[in-house]
């Protein structure tokens, strides 16, 4: 199999393990674990695994100039987008959460011009409008129904608080996840994370009842599927695909997110199919597309430019 193949390959399993994360931690959330108890267990589970394949495989020294943006990283990267992950899931459906996520490299591209003074060209200005219109039709039309969340409008507000803090977090680490090696990364964020949320850890782990004897095989593969595939796995196979793909091509297959926790979740039963989420679904994924499109060497570009000439 061909690099390409191979990059195509680990990004289209990674994006389909993170949608399918969304429905699992709906169900984590729904009965078993509170968004506190499952971001601590996360982070500690992180932390003793990295640090342990960081004795094994060949790693990276970390220059003390650079331990500010990974303690940072870590707190908002980790802590902060995983705690509102699961608090958000707690109270609104995965379809919501997942489409509002999906606009996060809308919101990196719209922090990296207000930070970053980077360039931003009139078609991405109207993919920004359209997802943005996306996502305040599905806002407008949820916020106020409970039907799939117990409440929609505070759910809605942590998956927004979500989003930002994720791509800040993808903003300020850019120049170190191209330095460093991922697994030195993960080591050293899975700390700082394990270490802040390690106060918490007495109250917030006794009390799940996941840890209980009325926790069944279903649910604690729903929690192994958390930490072994989305927590770990996935993050070996973005990098992977990153090496071997264009990262115009790795943000444009991150639309797979929403589109499998849309579909996972209403088989299941964790929302209903309703009109406004396909039509959102569609604005959501063009803007995005529109945002990340390399199109100053797109074959569409090229093709505009002849027939106008």
């Amino acid at each position: 199999m061909e690099e390409r193949q191979q990059g195509l390959l680990a990004i289209i399993s990674a994006n389909t393990i993170f949608g399918l994360n969304i429905p699992v931690t709906k169900a984590l959330m729904e009965q078993w674990m509170t968004p506190m108890g499952y971001t601590t267990t996360r982070m500690f589970f992180g932390a003793i695994l990295f640090w342990l394949l960081g004795t094994v495989v060949k790693d990276s020294k970390v220059e003390k100039r650079d331990l500010p943006i990974l303690i940072i990283g870590g707190l908002i990267g980790f802590i902060g987008t995983q705690f509102l992950f699961s608090q958000s899931l707690k109270y609104t459906s995965p379809v919501i959460f997942s489409l509002l996520m999906a606009l996060t490299p809308v919101v990196v591209l719209g922090l990296s011009k207000l930070f970053l003074n980077e360039f931003v060209s009139k078609i991405k200005i109207l993919g920004i409008i359209i997802s943005i219109s996306g996502a305040a039709l599905i806002i407008l039309l949820n916020a106020t129904q409970e039907s799939a969340g117990s409440n929609n409008t505070l759910g809605i507000l942590f998956a927004v608080l979500c989003v930002c803090c994720y791509a800040g977090y993808l903003v300020l680490t850019r120049t170190i996840s191209v330095k460093y090696k991922p697994i030195t990364i993960a080591k050293w964020m899975f700390l700082v994370s394990a270490l802040v949320a390690l106060p918490f850890s007495g109250s917030s782990l006794q009390n799940q009842a996941i840890y209980s004897e009325n926790a069944t095989l279903q649910t604690y593969g729903y929690l192994i599927f958390a930490l072994l595939f989305s927590t770990t796995l996935a993050f070996f196979l973005m990098p992977f695909a990153l090496k071997r793909l264009e990262a115009s091509t790795v943000s444009i297959f991150m639309n797979l997110q929403p589109i499998v926790a849309s579909f996972v979740a209403i088989i299941v039963g964790q929302d209903v199919l309703t009109w406004d989420k396909p039509v959102a679904t569609i604005m959501v994924i063009t803007g995005v597309c529109l945002v990340t499109m390399n199109w100053k060497n797109s074959k569409l570009r090229m093709a505009l430019v002849k027939v106008k000439s």
